[in-house]
């Protein structure tokens, strides 16, 4: 890691991960009850970054206690959609003001390079103007009822009340902003609990919040464990809505517990997406997809492209030119600017990976290039090579779970009725790539994979007016987008007036 290309930490960030973080309740940044603080790591070098307050189930009690207050009570609930509008503008504007000190903040925390922090952090303030424009627009209709008399019939569209956002590591300041937007900008009250290994830019957000000028207990946020914050959240009787994002493992068990009193459920969860590079695509442009597709983020993406199918005429150059184009990513410190893939969230996660790398060598795939990274420079993070698995069957267990890594499962395919089947043949349903250059076979796959998110010749392309979810297992409902707010975050009522 050369001196010359590290960019140092922005003075911003520096100051505000220099001193131990509270929770946010109320619009107050105050302690846990219990008084029980963790650990915030960098992956990069494995060192402590700064100690976080650990919410627990008496500090999600006061956080959905204050947003229920503010829901029903006070400023926020009688707040007009233009004055919503103007304060989420407001923090759009803030966050734009701030993006360079957010995304350092993520790169310490989350180890990506600056370039995808960076994007991540760039993407909320539009975000939050998209949905500032919801706020005047989400209407009723009227309706001619088949009824005897003089009957106006009319319907409302209302705010569900209290939402929880659980939000994952994988994307820290982007996904968090998803589960505030939306919800906020219809007159919803929000708690968030981010994830326990990276709340800081979430704390942050707290802060230009308060500075935006949103009334106290609109939005809170605890960090804290799943097992205890997180379940208590899933579990309180006076939430309405749950919004979560991660494994589909913890989503089932979030369906399970939101059945206690029906609270209304958005899962977007795990995938094992295929990527389908048929033999007319255009190569090099095909190349970079596949790399981008799952190397991104260091493969720690929900929509990875991590079963790569490749068409058999040119499957053996490919997966050669693959390697080598895998080799073009530098590893190291987000915060050097040659980076080009960052470290793993954790060790944990670091080991989970190389756990299947092994299975999948057990199972009779072939490890072209990759694995972990053991230079001395990279020994104290936890980083794992760019890898490519080869002769790997879609019954493999590596082709089937998902790993979260930065891991190719390469197999080959003959023609396309075989490939939709085998793309086809997994519980998940989530993202999808195509890179061809005959735009009806484009369109024929795209409509035949059982996949919530279709890219052609692209990968990872995302919009706040386009809705993201999954299929099958891969989730529930829609972020994103008019669906969103329509169907995710208001409910319908229905007025019937006797006007003789």
């Amino acid at each position: 890691m050369s001196v010359e290309t590290m960019i140092p930490l922005n003075s911003k960030a520096a100051k505000f991960v220099s001193t131990p973080k509270q929770l946010f309740i109320n619009g107050k940044f105050v302690d846990a009850v219990s008084g029980k603080r963790f650990e915030t790591l960098n992956p990069a070098t494995g060192e402590v970054i700064t100690t976080i307050a650990e919410g627990d189930k008496e500090d999600i009690d006061r956080a959905v206690a204050a947003a229920r207050k503010a829901f029903e009570e006070g400023p926020w609930a009688s707040m007009k959609p233009n004055e919503r509008a103007r304060l989420l503008l407001k923090f759009a504007d803030l966050v734009e003001e701030n993006i360079e000190e957010l995304a350092h903040i993520d790169t310490l925390e989350f180890g990506q390079p600056l370039a995808t922090t960076t994007a991540f952090a760039s993407s909320v303030p539009e975000l939050f103007r998209y949905y500032a424009g919801w706020a005047t627009k989400v209407t009723g209709e009227t309706i001619p009822v088949s009824t005897p008399g003089t009957i106006f019939n009319y319907t409302r569209r209302e705010p569900l009340g209290v939402c929880a956002g659980i939000s994952p590591w994988n994307a820290p300041v982007s996904v968090a902003a998803m589960k505030l937007a939306a919800p906020l900008s219809v007159g919803n009250t929000v708690v968030l609990k981010p994830a326990e290994q990276t709340p800081l830019s979430s704390l942050r957000l707290a802060e230009l919040f308060v500075e935006a000028g949103f009334p106290d207990g609109v939005v809170n946020i605890v960090p804290g464990f799943g097992p205890t914050a997180g379940a208590a959240l899933v579990n309180h009787p006076d939430v309405d809505k749950v919004a979560f994002t991660g494994s589909t493992v913890v989503g089932k068990e979030i369906m399970r517990s939101a059945a206690g009193n029906l609270k209304k459920v958005t899962l977007e969860l795990g995938g094992k997406s295929p990527h389908i590079i048929c033999a007319d695509a255009d190569y090099e442009k095909a190349l970079a997809n596949a790399a981008f597709g799952i190397l991104f983020n260091s493969g720690q993406v929900c929509f990875a492209g991590t079963r790569l199918f490749v068409e058999k005429k040119i499957y053996d150059n490919f997966v050669s030119d693959l390697i080598n184009y895998t080799k073009k990513y530098k590893l190291g410190s987000g915060f050097d600017a040659t980076t080009t893939l960052g470290p793993l969230i954790s060790e944990k996660q670091k080991n989970r990976v190389l756990n299947y790398l092994d299975i999948g060598q057990q199972e009779g795939a072939e490890m072209l290039v990759g694995g972990n990274a053991v230079s001395s420079d990279l020994a104290n993070g936890y980083f794992v090579k760019p890898t490519v698995l080869a002769n790997v069957q879609n019954t493999m267990t590596v082709a089937q779970e998902e790993i979260f890594g930065p891991v190719i499962c390469a197999m080959p395919f003959d023609d396309l009725d075989e490939v939709v089947k085998t793309a086809n043949e997994t519980y998940y349903g989530l993202g999808a790539g195509i890179c061809t250059t005959d735009l009806r076979k484009a369109h024929k796959l795209a409509h035949a994979i059982k996949s919530g998110n279709v890219w052609v010749n692209t990968y990872h392309l995302m919009d706040p007016a386009s809705p993201m979810g999954g299929y099958k297992q891969s989730g529930i409902g829609r972020e994103n987008g008019a669906a969103s707010v329509l169907d995710t975050y208001t409910q319908i009522k229905s007025v019937w007036v006797d006007l003789d």
